[in-house]
């Protein structure tokens, strides 16, 4: 009987009635709406009666919606980890998208035809990339032989410390000592040899899954808009279709500034801690540098680790008291990221506390490993804005005005 009330309108009407309404929206689909709220209520209430509480009949109704978008989430993840390179290969691109994005949508205003604005960003994106990776490989060409030296010169000098110092060790106990590592290295011979095609095996999935994303890429750049509306048309009813289309475009939005500001406080890091390096002497200063700018893509953590490999660098190659600084210059420079260039130009780009951040990297990093911790921040930040413009399509987007151009949103693909 209770649920035939779902069909009686003029009841419904009389309920309404008692109910306070919000005037300013008016309209009949509010009113329609909060009309078929009420019949299910009082539905709910004649079907279960008054034994079981208003409060344990909602916890019921949001317990299994819970548990059914959880196993949904699940689902996913388990395909995404199936088809990990690719997943990994379409968020590489979705990223660099992001980052190109901009300058193919002013070439495109100027009178530039798309596919050559394409192409002209890519070149610029691969002359970048590969002037900084030049510069790398001939940073260590060029001081390999000073680095061979200095290791030398410090192994050295920890021997004849460890033979005149507090320990007082005699020759026959450090001879025992590194025949005990030579003996374990050779032990360890099949576990190296298995390591090292492990790794030839990691550095062709890695180069398939670079030449996937640039291809994809390509396609991003150029037909986003395509793309974006035939996903929209597929995938969501036509009367909620601008609305998500709305979140889509804020999305995507949110992206292109968190991939900017991300940008400038990965350089700002890489400059401080490359200088500091040469200042105070450390081989590979511009390595060390063009490390820490790529860790600085994993908020709070990635430049953290890459900047104690600049500090174990500076203790191989020069001893303690340079480690010391170095790690002093780290230290700074990670207060600095932490306390003003993160809030100052990442916070006010997508507007995400430093707490979601710092769970979401290590949740990414415990379900996906490397590629979680650097998927994580970005994903975070595409469902916050696009949650918040679901629920409030009037909100401005947290970002920059200059990053919030309609058709760099429409290359959300």
């Amino acid at each position: 009987m209770g649920w035939e009330l779902l069909r009686d309108r003029p009841r419904a009407e009389r309920a309404l009635a008692d109910r306070p309404t919000r005037s300013s929206l008016g309209g009949c689909l509010e009113l329609l709406d909060q009309a078929d709220h009420v019949l299910v209520e009082e539905a709910l209430k004649e079907r279960d009666g008054p034994a079981v509480p208003r409060g344990l009949r909602v916890a019921g109704a949001v317990s299994w919606r819970l548990l059914a978008v959880a196993a949904l989430l699940v689902v996913l993840g388990r395909i995404a980890l199936v088809l990990s390179e690719l997943v990994i290969s379409l968020g590489v691109a979705m990223l660099l998208a992001a980052l190109l994005a901009p300058l193919v949508d002013r070439l495109d205003r100027v009178g530039v035809p798309r596919t050559l604005a394409t192409v002209l960003a890519l070149l610029l994106g691969l002359v970048v990339v590969g002037g900084v990776l030049a510069l790398v490989v001939l940073t260590v060409i060029n001081g390999l032989p000073g680095l061979q030296e200095q290791a030398a010169h410090t192994v050295e000098s920890v021997h004849q410390w460890l033979r005149t110092g507090p320990l007082r060790l005699s020759q026959g106990q450090l001879d025992q000592g590194v025949q005990r590592v030579t003996d374990y290295l050779r032990g360890s011979q099949n576990s190296l040899t298995a390591g090292a095609l492990n790794t030839a095996s990691t550095v062709l999935s890695v180069g398939s899954g670079l030449l996937i994303a640039l291809f994809t890429l390509i396609f991003f750049l150029r037909d986003g808009r395509s793309i974006w509306r035939f996903v929209l048309k597929l995938t969501v009813p036509g009367h909620v279709r601008d609305r998500v289309d709305l979140a889509g475009r804020r999305a995507f939005e949110s992206l292109v500034a968190y991939v900017r500001a991300s940008a400038a406080v990965a350089l700002m890091d890489a400059v401080g801690v490359g200088v500091g390096c040469a200042i105070v002497g450390v081989p590979l200063a511009a390595a060390l540098a063009a490390l820490v700018f790529i860790g600085a893509f994993v908020p709070y953590v990635g430049a953290m680790i890459a900047g104690s490999i600049a500090v174990l660098m500076a203790l191989v190659t020069t001893g303690p008291l340079p480690a010391l600084i170095v790690l002093a210059i780290v230290v700074g420079v990670m207060q600095l990221e932490g306390h003003v260039l993160q809030p100052l130009i990442l916070g006010h780009a997508v507007r995400l506390h430093p707490l979601a951040v710092v769970l979401g990297i290590t949740a990414g990093f415990l379900g996906a490993g490397v590629a979680g911790a650097v998927f994580a921040v970005p994903a975070i930040a595409l469902l916050n804005a696009g949650i918040r413009a679901l629920i409030d399509p009037s909100a401005e987007p947290g970002e920059p005005e200059d990053a919030g151009e309609e058709t760099v949103a429409d290359e959300h693909g």
